[in-house]
């Protein structure tokens, strides 16, 4: 920053001044230096989607671009694609566990105040994103699960109880039953019928043998038969206000024919998505039971951090995944604090949906693997 003086009216310099006056001149003056660093510099507000969801990257924008906060903009993006039930991966009426039922996984997440509000496992309410942001708002806490987050997000205002489940998933559980429930998320067990009840091998006694290392290497295998886009999907939103302050936020209605109360990465920090407002943004797509245990938006924000371009942190993030689980299939967008975004993926191709400023509609972006 230059001297004091030289930043005052000639006039000005060659008075004397006391120390009161030179305080307040030179708090004034930092405010404006520091004001014309934090102004919107023209290339916020940003919004960042996976998969090609725009009417939710264009909600999320409308919100955004006229002026509320980047939390509002991630809520309202989420909340659009759960009512449009984004691929049948999103909101209601989709993805049936091995009963028959959809439940709902959510999260959202305030990069400046790293505020987190989460749903697992959350039976009978349609609006899985307003349910992760009434536990950011009103709770200490960061996750409910269950029956439990259903009846304090009914306790809340948010309406329920209701039947998550359409005529497409029931339609789709009858198919899979009639498959013998095939394919399905076991291992290493042995069925009572060809739908279970199911118990472990090794349980059953040396008659019925052990898991060999050939049968283990099947299982693994077997896995990418049924994760893809149509049946294990999450939209992961990230927004950028006109501020540059970043909020990100999930929602999915988890795996198909899952166990049920499994819960996936949509509701965990790190894994599906992660913001920071002083280093970028990160969304995640795709195997959750494999990717949260990686955390890959939090590995991604984390080397942006360090100094390294989006497309090597997203690129560095999937590799170290891939090299644990060479079959796995998944993906994620980074995004750092100038706007600059990136994809990477592993076993499908990916794509995110980008709007910002200049642009006049939703961009869509595509990664190969």
């Amino acid at each position: 920053m230059k001297d004091l003086h030289s930043l005052l009216p000639h006039s000005m310099a060659a008075t004397h001044l006391n120390s009161a006056s030179i305080f307040l001149l030179t708090f004034s003056l930092l405010f404006l230096v520091m004001g014309h660093e934090a102004s919107n510099s023209g290339q916020y507000p940003v919004v960042v989607s996976t998969w090609p969801f725009l009417e939710a990257v264009r909600a999320a924008w409308r919100v955004v671009d006229n002026g509320f906060s980047a939390v509002d903009a991630v809520v309202e993006g989420c909340s659009a694609c759960e009512e449009l039930r984004c691929d049948g991966t999103v909101g209601p009426g989709g993805s049936p566990d091995e009963n028959g039922e959809t439940t709902i996984d959510a999260l959202v997440m305030d990069g400046v105040t790293m505020e987190v509000g989460a749903v697992a496992a959350m039976r009978y309410i349609k609006d899985g994103i307003k349910a992760a942001r009434l536990v950011m708002q009103y709770t200490e806490h960061t996750l409910l699960v269950g029956e439990q987050a259903s009846a304090f997000a009914i306790s809340m205002g948010l309406p329920g109880p209701t039947n998550l489940s359409s005529s497409e998933s029931m339609e789709k559980w009858i198919k899979w039953k009639e498959n013998h429930c095939q394919p399905n998320f076991w291992k290493d067990v042995v069925p009572v019928d060809s739908c279970g009840p199911y118990h472990a091998k090794h349980f059953l006694g040396s008659s019925h043998g052990t898991c060999s290392k050939t049968t283990l290497m099947e299982n693994i295998k077997s896995r990418s038969s049924h994760v893809g886009r149509h049946n294990h999907d999450t939209i992961s939103m990230a927004v950028f206000d006109k501020m540059g302050n970043i909020a990100v936020g999930t929602s999915t209605n988890g795996a198909t024919f899952k166990i049920p109360g499994r819960v996936g990465d949509g509701p965990i920090a790190g894994s599906s998505a992660y913001a920071d407002d002083e280093v970028g943004a990160c969304g995640a797509t795709g195997d959750g039971d494999i990717m949260m245990r990686f955390l890959p938006c939090y590995q991604v924000v984390e080397s942006m951090r360090l100094g390294m371009e989006p497309n090597l942190a997203a690129k560095d993030a999937i590799s170290r995944i891939a090299r644990k689980f060479p079959d796995f299939v998944g993906a994620v967008f980074a995004i750092n604090k100038k706007g600059v975004h990136a994809g990477a993926c592993h076993g499908w191709t990916f794509q995110y949906s980008v709007r910002s400023p200049e642009m006049d509609d939703v961009k869509v972006y595509t990664v190969v693997p």
